[in-house]
């Protein structure tokens, strides 16, 4: 009896033993460095927002991120780094309405299943696009725009950064709510389409914020109204179009984190909870809203959910609309 006391004594402490060496040999979350891929080139638009979360999130925790710049194919090559990355929580992509929602249904062939291929992790921000035209127009509102091309069926240019983007689509929407036919111009960039509006080669434009609000606040452009259902807070006297008269609309070039399919929860969770601490600062909100986007803090499982109406609602609109890349 004793004998076998001591027996069942001492596999108990191999066991907690066993347990405590466990435990050593897996550190805790995260125990190197956090690579944050960022499908677009540096000092672009996704490029300062990645780096300017990545850094709150450092500046509370001592966590390392490392950001890698990984452009092409609208953002596909980087994310398809990510979904082939191990599930670990150390790669990480800051993906967007484009390369999450938008190019599923535009490319004829995607190297991922935007559907199945990654885990949200975390919302960051969103942001409208702006509906611009130039101080000389005789556009002042959204109604004289209308107008005007109800009067002149096809005969008014739109401009966008290129086809399929998310000024392209929410011009698209426009003018089936508005009832109005256009011609779409389809430039390679913000840049090219701003500048042949500025020299009146186009009538309107669906722009980024970051293209048009300098040329705004410097009166170059004037902004007829903003996509998104509230205004934006640099631009607080342009209306909604859902304000211009077209209730319910709402558009906006969103940014999420995600992870390969198959990160853990526990892991996923972490890192959406220091997301949304990050996105709680007063420094981090003004820097948002400065270029033009505002925070837009979910949990993990909304965050899920948003991805999947999105992904719905703008493959509807580029089947809809016969929308094919250049």
């Amino acid at each position: 009896m004793m004998f076998a006391r001591h027996l069942v004594l001492g596999a108990a402490c191999g066991l907690v033993l066993a347990a405590g060496q466990g435990a050593f040999a897996q550190p805790a979350y995260p125990g190197q460095p956090i690579r944050m891929m960022v499908p677009f080139p540096p000092g672009g638009g996704t490029d300062i927002v990645t780096r300017l979360i990545t850094e709150k999130m450092r500046e509370d925790t001592s966590w390392t991120f490392v950001v890698d710049n990984k452009a092409g194919a609208g953002g596909n090559i980087g994310l398809d780094a990510v979904a082939k990355s191990s599930p670990d929580g150390y790669t990480l992509g800051m993906g967007q309405t484009a390369n999450l929602a938008i190019n599923p249904t535009l490319y004829p062939k995607m190297p991922y299943d935007a559907a199945k291929a990654f885990t949200p992790v975390a919302m960051v921000a969103g942001q409208p696009v702006v509906l611009v035209v130039t101080p000389a127009s005789t556009f002042k509102t959204v109604a004289d725009l209308v107008a005007a091309a109800k009067a002149r069926p096809g005969m008014l240019t739109m401009a966008s950064a290129g086809n399929g983007t998310v000024g392209h689509l929410t011009g698209m929407l426009f003018s089936r709510q508005a009832g109005i036919q256009v011609t779409h111009v389809p430039y390679k960039g913000a840049g090219p389409a701003a500048t042949d509006l500025l020299g009146g080669q186009v009538d309107y434009y669906f722009a980024t914020p970051q293209a048009v609000i300098p040329f705004v606040k410097a009166g170059k452009l004037r902004a007829l109204a903003v996509s998104s259902a509230r205004r934006l807070p640099v631009l607080p006297d342009v209306p909604t179009v859902a304000e211009s008269g077209y209730k319910g609309f709402d558009t906006s070039d969103w940014k999420m984190i995600v992870a390969p399919a198959g990160t853990p929860a526990a892991v996923v969770q972490r890192l959406n909870a220091q997301v949304e601490k990050a996105l709680s600062k007063a420094a981090t909100i003004g820097q948002l809203q400065a270029e033009g986007s505002v925070p837009m803090p979910m949990t993990p499982q909304q965050a899920a959910a948003f991805l999947k109406s999105e992904q719905k609602r703008w493959g509807d609109l580029v089947r809809g609309g016969n929308v094919r890349i250049d």
